[in-house]
């Protein structure tokens, strides 16, 4: 799972092939972390009577949590907006505040809000322009790009990473492939210019993979089959990954045959990925039209909505469930009528929830102008939360009363065993399995005390062994439960049940990038 593959022929609409899929080892060493269901990577079908099932977050009920309000966000030159669709949502270790690095108006300016609940947000008055909270100088306009946190940025290397692509000019001559922005800082307030990215279309991000260590754009470039379409290019480096030319961004990703337009044919609008835990989660925006010349004569946003997907290697995509994560409301005068759009960090872990942010559009009917700049299309953008459990994409859930779920050969580090589980009410036992698949004594569903009950973090026991002297010997986990639903399994030394994987955009609970 090291290296990338061949290049995607875009011209074909079958999903993408993933190849640790199709060759899994007959063991697997396990990455630190919680291990999630987003694929079948740890199970088999013939050894279960437990099915997936897909999970979808809650709509925050006092959404939207950031909506134009500051002389910015409502310029009338600009169709009002306060949307992070250019930048990003993470919890910043280093002074406990949840950080949303935004756009103000459309194609406006780039600004900073700060937030101790990461629900109730402030606009802190900043000197990059004076009793503003902006970021950049007005002169630079944001379209699209990134803003990430840098956990291992060492030394006095910047700690915070920006990719940022201004608009398109006003055609003809159309101009829609350019280079973006690239600025580095030591406090995500002030940033330095530190070069130009190789040429990309709009709607352009990046992200980091920390399980190849590789900084990734995510490029997006017209292709004459799939239109919108994605292309690859990393590095060991952020300003590394973004050197690339027409000739060796790899081609990538784009909307395949189960997904399905609304208006005409769906396109990839955009692609977003972060890493939780043992796995890498991503955003597939897709887009369902209808077409940009449509929407500009009525004031309407177009239909883009979250679709979610799973990699263990970032660069492969697995997607089995075809259903919107976050949805649209296509309802005239909702605030998220259309345009649903992920930003870099993705989600936060708070307490048992992850909580996932996204921006959406309301759209202005009386905003109707020659340039699709300012036309209300593009406003009335504003902010989203959802939430969903801990671990809760997916679950394992039993088919019948004596459900039960037997992993593939693992080898692990750790002596404890903790899970993620609502068992409604039965009994969850475990039991470990040798190279013979025999049950080890000790260590059978007989010897384990169990767990009843409803926890993101729950400790399985046996009454008098545990993993110790097993971590490499490459063994089986036999999980039992009438009812109820298993959403992950992790192997530690920490009595506290800390995973040692990674926490997506972070939370109050956590530095550094791992639960540790």
């Amino acid at each position: 799972m090291t290296q990338i593959s061949a290049p995607k022929d875009l011209n074909d609409k079958q999903p993408i092939e993933v190849p640790y899929l199709q060759n899994i080892p007959d063991v697997i060493d396990l990455q630190p972390g919680r291990q999630l269901f987003l694929d079948d990577f740890l199970w088999e079908a013939h050894q279960t009577s437990m099915s997936p099932c897909y999970h979808r977050p809650e709509k925050y009920t006092g959404n939207p949590i950031l909506w134009p309000a500051s002389p910015e966000e409502t310029n009338p030159q600009f169709p009002s907006c306060a949307i992070a669709k250019s930048g990003g949502v993470w919890f910043d270790d280093r002074n406990q505040l949840f950080k949303m690095w935004y756009m103000t108006g459309y194609l406006g300016y780039a600004a900073l809000a700060t937030s101790k609940d990461g629900i109730h947000w402030e606009r802190p008055k900043l000197d990059v322009v004076p009793n503003t909270n902006l970021i950049l100088p007005k002169d630079i306009h944001p379209d699209s790009g990134s803003v990430i946190i840098d956990h291992e940025a060492a030394g006095d290397e910047p700690r915070y990473k920006m990719l940022m692509r201004e608009p398109n000019p006003v055609g003809p001559p159309w101009i829609d492939n350019f280079e973006a922005r690239l600025y580095t800082s030591h406090d995500g307030v002030h940033w330095d210019y530190v070069g130009k990215s190789g040429p990309m279309d709009d709607r352009s991000t990046m992200y980091y993979n920390p399980l190849r260590r590789k900084w990734v754009q995510s490029i997006r470039k017209w292709h004459k089959q799939a239109c919108r379409a994605r292309y690859y290019h990393e590095g060991d480096s952020f300003m590394e990954s973004a050197q690339w030319t027409q000739e060796t961004m790899t081609p990538w990703m784009r909307a395949d045959c189960y997904d399905h337009g609304k208006y005409f044919p769906a396109q990839l609008y955009n692609f977003d990925a972060i890493a939780y835990e043992s796995m890498m989660i991503g955003f597939h925006q897709i887009l369902h039209g209808p077409n940009n010349p449509h929407g500009e004569k009525r004031g309407e946003p177009k239909l883009t909505e979250l679709y979610l997907s799973s990699s263990r290697d970032g660069y492969h995509w697995h997607r089995p469930d075809r259903t919107a994560f976050i949805p649209a409301r296509r309802e005239y005068g909702s605030w998220e009528y259309g345009y649903i759009e992920s930003s870099a960090g993705m989600c936060c872990i708070v307490g048992d929830e992850l909580w996932l942010y996204y921006s959406a559009y309301g759209g202005d009917p009386d905003r109707i102008t020659k340039d699709w700049r300012t036309n209300g299309m593009y406003a009335n953008g504003a902010m989203g939360l959802a939430k969903i459990r801990r671990d809760g994409f997916v679950s394992m859930r039993p088919n019948c009363p004596d459900g039960f779920l037997r992993t593939r050969r693992l080898r692990f580090n750790g002596h404890k065993l903790f899970v993620n589980a609502n068992t409604v009410g039965s009994r969850l036992s475990v039991e470990i399995l040798d190279s013979s698949d025999k049950a080890i004594p000790g260590l059978t569903h007989e010897d384990c005390i169990g767990f009843t009950g409803n926890s993101t973090c729950a400790e399985i026991q046996w009454k008098q062994k545990d993993l110790s002297g097993l971590e490499k010997n490459g063994v089986r986990l036999h999980f039992k439960m009438e009812r109820g639903d298993l959403y992950s399994f992790w192997m530690t030394d920490s009595a506290e049940g800390k995973s040692g994987g990674f926490t997506a955009a972070g939370g109050p609970a956590y530095s550094g990038g791992r639960d540790r």
